[in-house]
């Protein structure tokens, strides 16, 4: 038996990747099981059936149908011109899946390039075919736009490195807060007095940020887990802001590989957060959900640091990792996932902008005293993969990988291969 999971509908969304059966797989092997429905109001998913009618699985024709919604469009509407207009006008709703179980029919709307593709909607997940050619679709165009997420988490966890060295929320909440926080801890503020707490949070930022405020460059940026993510992370940082690169990985990468990214090695978690200035976290969730940063192993991080996570949330103890701030051991974090979302750790909240009382301190010397935590965290809601761009690459990558697979090439993005080849 061989049932694949093929990465791509979903990098830091949240979601399931798609399943596969192969070619020649033994059918009487697979459980058979109901797919989740799509709303809460029951509908079944949705599959646009292309092409001839079954002929020969008839059984399995019948659980299929009794499964899913299928919708199968007449030989006249697969021309291509009412076939786009039939998309464009959602004839045929929001469809989950296509499905053309015969090459020799289901191909009438010609060939599958952008200008067709581009009219899907976007609950589309799945494309299946029968036939080991495609050369009916524009596999390049579906390439060209599949690893969009690597390249948008990346250029997300740039920024929330420079915010670590830079204080960035410390900077930007100073501007801005207090015109909030004034007027509403305290409804009948005038505007006299608020401009007065405004005028004093300004100036206490712009005084004493400087002193904790570095830049990135010759700094030690270590990377846990360098996959496509942090290999795109150590090269933006290292070409465009000159920061040294150190990475661990349960499997150290080719010598090829670090050599191009200047990455150098090293055998422990706690070996590496020894020697970084600033860590980011971009490895995949482990099997049991266990959190891989924890009180001891933050006891190896050099002092006075930064950490990011782009990752998981589950992967971190918040609670130590909030310790860690506290004590010195951390000077700044950025977070844009979080252990229980969509619920944020309230201890990281209050150090998002700096628990002070600057507004009845009478020096700068008793204001830079008075600050306890001056935005020491930066706090996003899992928006690091949010792009236009990565939707469009979730979609088309997930039926690239059911293309290639069908077609007796590679996976592109294989999840579960080790599992595949032990039972081949």
């Amino acid at each position: 038996m061989m049932l694949g999971l093929l990465q791509g509908s979903c990098i830091g969304l949240g979601l399931g990747p798609p399943a596969l059966l192969a070619p020649n797989a033994f059918i009487g092997t697979i459980p058979r099981r109901l797919p989740r429905q799509d709303s809460d109001d029951g509908r079944r998913p949705i599959v646009l059936h292309i092409g001839d009618p079954i002929k020969y699985n008839l059984a399995t024709y019948t659980d299929f149908s009794q499964a899913f919604d299928v919708i199968r469009p007449s030989t006249a509407e697969r021309e291509r011109s009412e076939f786009k207009k039939a998309l464009k006008e959602q004839r045929w709703g929001d469809f989950s899946a296509i499905f053309r179980p015969f090459w020799g029919t289901g191909g009438e709307m010609g060939r599958w390039d952008a200008d067709l593709i581009s009219l899907l909607p976007i609950s589309v997940k799945v494309f299946a075919s029968a036939g080991a050619g495609f050369d009916w679709a524009d596999t390049k165009f579906l390439g060209e736009r599949g690893p969009a997420a690597a390249e948008a988490v990346a250029d997300f966890a740039v920024a929330m490195v420079i915010s670590t060295f830079r204080h960035l929320p410390w900077c930007m909440g100073a501007a801005t807060l207090p015109y909030f926080l004034s007027t509403s801890s305290s409804p009948d503020s005038t505007t006299a007095s608020v401009a007065s707490i405004a005028s004093k949070t300004f100036q206490a930022c712009h005084s004493l940020a400087t002193a904790a405020s570095h830049n990135p460059r010759n700094h030690v940026l270590g990377i846990i887990g360098l996959g496509n993510i942090g290999q795109q992370i150590a090269a933006k940082l290292s070409s465009a802001f000159g920061m040294r690169i150190a990475y661990y990985d349960v499997v150290r990468k080719p010598a090829s590989l670090e050599s191009s990214l200047g990455a150098i090695y090293h055998s422990s978690l706690g070996k590496l957060l020894a020697i970084s200035d600033c860590t980011v976290l971009c490895t995949p969730a482990s099997a049991d959900r266990k959190p891989i940063i924890t009180t001891d192993v933050l006891k190896h991080i050099k002092k006075g640091s930064r950490f990011v996570n782009v990752a998981q949330g589950t992967l971190v103890d918040e609670e130590a990792l909030a310790d860690a701030l506290d004590d010195g051991r951390i000077s700044a974090t950025a977070l844009d996932v979080h252990a229980e979302e969509p619920s944020v750790n309230q201890r990281l909240v209050k150090m998002a902008f700096g628990e002070h009382d600057i507004v009845g301190s009478k020096s700068q010397e008793e204001a830079k005293s008075n600050f306890y935590h001056p935005g020491k965290v930066m706090l996003t809601c899992h928006n690091a993969g949010g792009t236009v761009e990565t939707h469009i690459g979730f979609e088309e990558l997930s039926m690239r990988n059911i293309m290639a697979v069908l077609g007796g090439q590679k996976a592109i993005t294989p999840v579960n291969m080790h599992y595949l080849k032990a039972t081949e």
